[in-house]
């Protein structure tokens, strides 16, 4: 007899990353675009400056200046990002302080009136039930006791025995 062996078993296909919307991948695709450009302009950029420093005639006191008010204006747009940014944390704070902070002082004080009615109902329902069923497990063990002992004292009948 030839043993017939089983294939292995399918590994489960590996985790589908979400789908990206069209919209989103022109999006990408722009940015990456602009990004190059960038790049491509700041390459183009140093590399002129190298070769016109390099060269005899050049009046290195005009490129000076270009650099410096060049240097000014990016200054400035990095002030002005860094107010944009500090006026976007300030909402942050805000949304944080006005909007989420309620939320969870409403979602503590749910939580602890929850905490409260489980004390309650555990020390007023669960308590006494319990003990209610330790009694009568107790009765019950009491019963059986006598239940057994008077069985013991009668003759005992095969028909009996046979229907229990």
């Amino acid at each position: 007899m030839q043993e017939v062996s089983k294939p292995p078993a399918a590994l489960p296909p590996p985790p589908q990353e979400p789908a990206v919307s069209p919209e989103e991948l022109k999006q990408q695709r722009q940015i990456m675009l602009v990004l190059v450009g960038l790049l491509v302009v700041f390459i183009v950029f140093t590399l002129g400056s190298v070769y016109f420093l390099l060269q005899p005639t050049t009046d290195t006191e005009k490129i000076r200046d270009v650099f410096i008010i060049f240097l000014a204006l990016l200054s400035m747009i990095l002030m002005l990002i860094l107010v944009v940014l500090i006026y976007q944390l300030s909402v942050l704070i805000n949304l944080l302080q006005n909007e989420i902070k309620p939320i969870i002082t409403s979602t503590n004080e749910t939580v602890s009136t929850l905490r409260g009615t489980a004390n309650f109902l555990s020390e007023n329902v669960t308590e006494p039930v319990i003990k209610l069923n330790e009694y009568f497990a107790g009765f019950s063990q009491f019963f059986s006791l006598f239940r057994a002992s008077s069985k013991r004292g009668k003759p005992t009948n095969k028909t009996n025995n046979q229907g229990e």
